[in-house]
């Protein structure tokens, strides 16, 4: 992202950086180099212990982060809200970190705590600015990003789940189960091979028709090994092509076949830096089955902060050992 010189270019940035406009929220941005390493959104408590300041200092100091910004978002700043503002201000320096700038957003109106200056910065605040006439919301979506959601209610509803289609279900209902007890391989090899045809057409037509490649997909996503391959086999470069997919996928999905889409579809939300959307994508998952182990794995890599390029990492080291167990090679 640009550098990011004002408040107002900061208020901007926030709802880019988090997937949709904050409301009764903290966001915490961690700095390294003058760039934004992190961003952190939580709820705007009506308490806060040590054990959570602690864990949130932990993440922002990921990363050697040489500084921290703070802005708090709530419809009214009364004394209870001042004192949590104070507890977590107080942590963080205690910690050892900078604050490079703290604001408040109350209601339609801003105002930074660092600033000095009344006449910029006075105690009533200045007019909330429309993200949409701002320079950072002008060069986000020129470099190919969306406008972000109003709220997170609408983020929410991105990725929720569409009518059932009766034909869709049928199809579902024909494909062949695997049988564990006999050689997987080949409906394994079937299924990595139904990831790669969803991805050609999607990526040619904005859409897959095939309803038979759709349900062959998704009961086929239920073996690990699959959808292994399929958390594997995106790169840098199709990175938007697959969150575009897994989410059109997802809203697809009917019950019982949501889990697998959903924690692909987190992956590569998290890794485009959309950290909210990748854990209501997992919220997703929990409802459609709440064992489901890849859920709780991928929400404690979300919740410790993880470096989101490191998922590159990880695909490097596991897609070449599935293709060489499915196909004895790449594919």
């Amino acid at each position: 992202m640009t550098t990011l010189t004002t408040p107002k270019d900061l208020l901007a940035a926030v709802p880019f950086l988090i997937g949709f406009n904050p409301e009764n929220s903290i966001v915490l941005l961690s700095l390294k180099n003058d760039a934004i390493a992190m961003a952190i959104r939580i709820d705007f408590p009506d308490q806060i212990g040590a054990d959570e300041l602690k864990l949130l200092n932990s993440h922002l100091s990921r990363d050697s982060a040489e500084a921290i910004i703070a802005i708090f978002y709530c419809p009214e700043i009364g004394q209870s809200q001042n004192e949590i503002i104070s507890e977590i201000l107080a942590a963080i320096t205690e910690y050892g970190l900078n604050l490079r700038e703290v604001i408040t957003v109350e209601k339609d109106r801003y105002r930074s705590l660092i600033c000095e200056d009344l006449s910029c910065c006075s105690s009533e605040g200045n007019p909330l600015p429309e993200l949409i006439d701002s320079r950072i919301a002008a060069e986000q979506v020129a470099q190919g990003r969306p406008i972000p959601f109003a709220n997170l209610k609408q983020l929410v509803d991105s990725i929720s789940q569409l009518d059932s289609d009766h034909e869709l279900l049928d199809l579902i209902r024909s494909i062949e189960i695997i049988d564990y007890e006999k050689d997987p391989i080949s409906f394994q090899r079937q299924g990595a091979s139904a990831v790669n045809q969803f991805m050609d057409e999607f990526k040619t037509h904005g859409l897959v028709k095939d309803k038979a490649l759709i349900a062959l997909l998704l009961v086929r996503l239920s073996d690990l090994q699959v959808r292994d391959y399929a958390l594997g086999s995106v790169s840098a470069e199709s990175l938007d092509l697959y969150f575009t997919a897994w989410r059109w996928l997802l809203r697809l999905a009917p019950k019982g076949h949501i889990a697998p889409v959903a924690n692909l579809f987190a992956a590569v939300a998290y890794e485009r830096g959309d950290g909210a959307l990748a854990q209501r994508a997992l919220d997703r998952a929990d409802s459609d089955d709440p064992s489901y182990a890849m859920s709780k794995l991928l929400r404690q890599v979300f919740n410790s902060g993880w470096a989101p390029n490191s998922f590159a990492q990880m695909r490097s080291e596991l897609h070449p050992k599935i293709c060489s167990e499915l196909f004895s090679g790449t594919i």
